[in-house]
């Protein structure tokens, strides 16, 4: 679940944060201790675990890194020397087109058994499964970290060209996958490293919006990843969200790098 699912942005996120402090703060000011008792002692935890927490443990980001960004970096060919040089471990969002270089994935069928993901479509039909008209959209992604299906996974792609010899990526992978329409709500990841997705299938937008304690000073903006392209992204720096073009499923396998 993401901030837009409970209606929130990650600006509204702080203001409740701070907002619940306020309250306690009065609480104690005015002498109820009463009400700060009772909600403590009836509370498993101060703050629940999810979007308030994952908020407040948030590493803060550093707006130097977007502070000049107006948009996506494009590159085309990128080589191993560029990317180290001017986009590893920089916070800058980078989109690398036509990235896919000899994958069986983006030549595999689009098309999915869907009862087999029975966890993440419980209750979806069969219409709604294969994008009919009228049909509420839907969008999901999963990883996995079962080694058989990691083997059998990795025929089909590869770390991609633009990254050193030297990186070590992590034994998880993730697949993406969703009908037009809206994507995946605003999120920040807490990945501790930065990711690629390479888009196997479809077109999807990504909107990317700045940390709360960096709104003042960097910019929001959006890019469009094209079947073949690869994007490169901090996620743990910036929330984002992506939308689904009409056409084809969309579908990208992507991980994270250490």
């Amino acid at each position: 679940m993401g901030l837009s699912d409970v209606g929130l942005t990650p600006h509204t996120v702080v203001h409740l944060i701070v907002a619940l402090g306020g309250v306690l703060s009065v609480a104690l000011l005015v002498g109820n201790y009463e009400l700060v008792r009772d909600y403590i002692r009836t509370t498993p935890c101060l703050v629940g675990f999810g979007i308030f927490t994952e908020e407040i443990v948030r590493p803060l980001v550093d707006c130097e890194m977007c502070r000049k960004l107006n948009a996506v970096a494009i590159e085309r060919n990128l080589s191993q020397e560029t990317f180290a040089e001017k986009y590893a471990y920089s916070g800058i969002p980078v989109l690398v087109k036509e990235g896919i270089v000899n994958w069986s994935a983006i030549s595999l069928p689009t098309t999915t058994e869907f009862t087999t993901l029975i966890d993440a479509l419980n209750g979806i039909s069969d219409e709604r499964a294969s994008c009919q008209p009228g049909e509420k959209p839907w969008y999901f992604g999963w990883s996995n970290c079962h080694a058989g299906v990691e083997e059998q996974l990795r025929k089909h792609f590869q770390l991609p060209d633009f990254l050193p010899a030297n990186t070590e990526g992590t034994p998880m992978d993730w697949i993406f996958m969703g009908s037009p329409g809206p994507g995946a709500p605003y999120i920040s990841t807490s990945w501790r490293g930065p990711s690629w997705q390479a888009q196997v299938s479809g077109r999807k937008t990504w909107q990317f919006v700045p940390s709360p304690e960096c709104e003042a000073v960097c910019h929001s903006f959006n890019v469009t990843v094209e079947k073949g392209d690869i994007i490169f992204v901090e996620t743990n720096a910036w929330y984002h969200s992506t939308f689904v073009h009409p056409g084809e499923i969309s579908i990208a396998i992507g991980s994270e790098i250490d």
